[in-house]
């Protein structure tokens, strides 16, 4: 890619963009620093709401929602010791400790300041690496495309946290559910049961936000418990004395970074993974290993770097090739969609002064989030003494206000009670929600490229796919991972490594 296509994305800058940038970004972080509302829940809710907007500044203010909610959950974490988000969960470990020694300035600066400076790493590299991918995606055929997409689904079921069957499962039943509406190749109504709000399918914002929005209402409603008026919330005295530490912070994090990035561009990982990994291999590496988790700087920098440095790599994946690195991105892809846009290659082609605004706002956001974290952090943490029945009676309004917006259709609506009810129970049963979502996307792309490659075969199924193996190397390739990732579980024992270990953390922390 030549520079001009770096600066491309400037034109579309004009002040309300920046505004939405900037309103995204505060949102994300009010919504990162309350604990119990995550991110995927703000992005899902606020999709519909970008509809009225120009591709542009709705795309920038979702990722500055994304981006600010992976910053916030380090100042619930570090106050009050409840990671905002799960990728947080890591900074309870040296955060709280050094909050309770009278430094808590010090450590929200250092989380600011990692993770800003992790993001921009990010950033760059996603520039860097993205439009690469892209161009070798291009001259992809229909079986290197339902490979990757049939990659995505599976490796998003293995990687959700719980038992691999659970999350196969829920990527299977989100398979079955992209099967309702005409049929991609003959245009014959399938699982309508007559209901012709069903032809074109099932609505995907309404789903999204019935799931992860919603669900996530009716789940908080079980357990709310306003947080009591805490002293140590509003002191937070002097956040620029973290600045003295950074030239000894630099390897810190520049490691996590690279960390975070290459985490997040796994298909189905995400913040949390990478926080734990920063946190572990900055022990391992560390000069004084005793210290952290008793209050320690470098304990912060790490896992916040890893952290927000997953943004970019999740979104790597996104941009160059269609796949979401995590749960969140792939609900991103519904502003996309929402935008007449389809996340992958040919959007480079395409629309490549967007993706160049992408580039540049992501860098924007990132300064965003250091301007902001230092300069007004004491001031998110006051909004923890705001009653939780007032928040959620504001997001159920815009629940059903988003929903009904995008086709004015009260049809939706009762789409998206159902699937808040099925996320609901979901949650219960612990099956991922993820999946089903990233598989109501994947679905009919998988599905179209696989049928398409089927016709071109004649018939000829098995000489066809032997033949791949010198016509189509990279397919195979993925396809043979997608196996393993299969059969890998038959060896292993049930549970995730990330999840226990984040329970035993969380759990001895209290």
């Amino acid at each position: 890619m030549s520079f001009e296509f770096y600066t491309a994305g400037w034109q579309l800058f004009t002040l309300p963009v920046l505004a939405y940038m900037l309103l995204g970004t505060v949102i994300g972080i009010i919504i990162g620093a309350l604990p119990g509302l995550t991110a995927m829940m703000a992005v899902s809710v606020l999709v519909p709401l970008t509809y009225t907007l120009s591709p542009t500044a709705g795309i920038i203010m979702l990722l500055g929602v994304y981006c600010g909610a992976n910053y916030g959950g380090s100042i619930s974490a570090t106050l009050v010791n409840i990671p905002g988000t799960p990728s947080a969960v890591m900074t309870t470990m040296d955060g709280y400790p050094l909050g309770q020694k009278g430094k808590a300035g010090l450590a929200i600066g250092t989380a600011t300041v990692a993770s800003g400076l992790g993001g921009i790493f990010s950033v760059v590299t996603m520039a860097m690496f993205a439009p690469l991918i892209a161009n070798i995606a291009l001259k992809f055929t229909s079986l290197e495309i339902f490979a990757i997409a049939l990659f995505g689904v599976t490796i998003m079921g293995y990687i959700s946290p719980g038992s691999v069957l659970k999350g196969l499962i829920s990527g299977v039943f989100g398979l079955l559910i992209g099967c309702i509406g005409f049929d991609p190749t003959t245009a014959v109504p399938r699982f309508t049961f007559g209901e012709q709000n069903l032809l074109s399918g099932v609505q995907f914002v309404a789903a999204m936000i019935g799931l992860f929005g919603l669900a996530e209402i009716l789940l908080a409603s079980e357990k709310i418990k306003d947080l009591q008026t805490r002293p140590e919330l509003f002191k937070m005295q002097n956040p620029l004395e973290c600045l003295k530490y950074l030239r000894t912070l630099w390897g810190n994090l520049l490691r996590s970074s690279v960390i975070g990035v290459i985490v997040g561009a796994v298909p189905g990982t995400g913040g949390t993974i990478a926080a734990i990994v920063g946190y572990a291999v900055q022990k391992k590496v560390s000069k004084n290993p005793e210290g952290m988790g008793k209050g320690a700087v470098e304990g912060i920098a790490a896992p916040e770097a890893a952290n927000n440095a997953c943004c970019g790599g999740a979104l790597t994946t996104l941009l160059s090739l269609g796949i979401p690195g995590d749960a969140v991105t792939a609900i991103l892809i519904g502003a996309f969609v929402l935008h007449g846009l389809t996340p992958g290659p040919m959007l480079f082609e395409s629309n490549p002064d967007l993706v160049s605004a992408i580039f540049i706002g992501m860098f924007l956001i990132q300064m965003l989030i250091i301007a902001l974290g230092l300069n007004f952090a004491q001031y998110f943490a006051k909004l923890l003494l705001v009653p939780r029945p007032i928040l959620n009676t504001i997001i159920l309004a815009l629940c059903v206000v988003g929903t009904y917006g995008v086709q004015n259709s009260i049809f939706d609506i009762g789409t998206m009670i159902v699937f808040a009810v099925l996320g609901y129970v979901m949650a219960k049963a612990s099956i991922p929600r993820a999946p089903i979502v990233l598989a109501l996307i994947l679905g009919p792309v998988m599905e179209e490229n696989l049928r398409r490659w089927l016709s071109l075969a004649e018939g000829h199924v098995l000489e066809s796919l032997a033949g791949a193996f010198t016509t189509n190397p990279i397919a195979m390739a993925i396809l043979a991972i997608t196996a393993l990732t299969l059969v890998l579980p038959l060896f292993q024992k049930s549970g995730r490594l990330n999840e226990g270990m984040a329970e035993h953390i969380v759990g001895g922390k209290k």
